[in-house]
């Protein structure tokens, strides 16, 4: 299995080294990403400027590495069309060291650059963990690829799979839930200021608890691994047969990662 791993952090976040080694147990994998910083940048392409790759330096010896002076979706359009000349299974993006739920998903670079794979039909995954979360970040690794293996080949449905994941270690998380996203997720403020030349602005996002049943939000919060299924057409919404699936091997996978803990 060819994975393409990508993110918004940059091609040195710990986050996206985490998922890799994972990821490399279970197939050949190749990282694509910006070559720094990219977050809440969406689905934004550079169409006015040359985009430049240059081979990064690499933690994990059998990984190649590019590092793109471009957004997350440049990195998967540069990267599926020129660097990687073989057929990739799959797209990963993450992980975000920061849960991507709601509204969340239309800003996201991680989700934006799991995107462009899923619009060439390639199944994709888009993961998250809360910030700060040395756990949180291990859990969602493993439950990546646990989620890969599941989706890469084993379908001729299109897949697209937003996965946020607790504060807590495997053995802790309560289950997995498939879940929708959180309509009214955030509050939205302006902070004004002055830097002493010219007056400034600071757009603050605050999430919102107690958002509906059945949300991510809500799952996260009673400690359960959230799955979402993002679609473009309702013509290429999954089926839930197979969501309920995939729900039930990864709550059986975490039975037995509790039992041998």
């Amino acid at each position: 299995m060819k994975i393409l791993v990508t993110n918004d952090d940059g091609v040195r976040s710990d986050g996206l080294w985490a998922l890799v080694r994972e990821l490399e147990k279970i197939g050949q994998v190749t990282v694509v990403a910006p070559d720094g910083e990219r977050s809440a940048i969406g689905t934004a392409v550079t169409l006015f400027q040359p985009l430049h790759a240059v081979e990064a330096e690499s933690p994990v010896a059998a990984v190649k590495a590019y590092a793109i002076d471009g957004s997350p979706s440049d990195c998967v359009i540069l990267a599926l069309g020129n660097l990687i000349k073989d057929k990739v299974d799959i797209i990963v993006s993450g992980i975000n060291p920061n849960l991507n739920v709601g509204e969340d998903v239309y800003i996201s670079g991680t989700v934006g650059a799991a995107l462009q794979g899923y619009f060439r039909g390639l199944p994709a995954l888009a993961v998250s963990a809360p910030p700060g979360s040395q756990r949180g970040l291990e859990s969602a690794a493993i439950l990546a690829a646990m989620l890969a293996v599941r989706i890469a080949g084993s379908t001729s449905e299109k897949v697209f799979i937003n996965l946020n994941v607790p504060d807590m270690p495997l053995s802790d998380v309560a289950g997995v839930k498939i879940t929708r996203l959180a309509r009214s997720s955030h509050i939205n403020t302006v902070e004004e200021g002055n830097d002493g030349h010219r007056q400034q602005y600071h757009l603050v996002r605050s999430r919102l608890t107690n958002t509906g049943e059945n949300t991510d939000i809500q799952a996260i919060e009673q400690g359960y691994v959230s799955i979402t299924a993002l679609y473009t057409s309702l013509l290429d919404k999954p089926p839930q047969r197979l969501l309920h699936r995939l729900c039930h091997e990864l709550n059986h996978e975490l039975e037995k990662n509790r039992k041998s803990a």
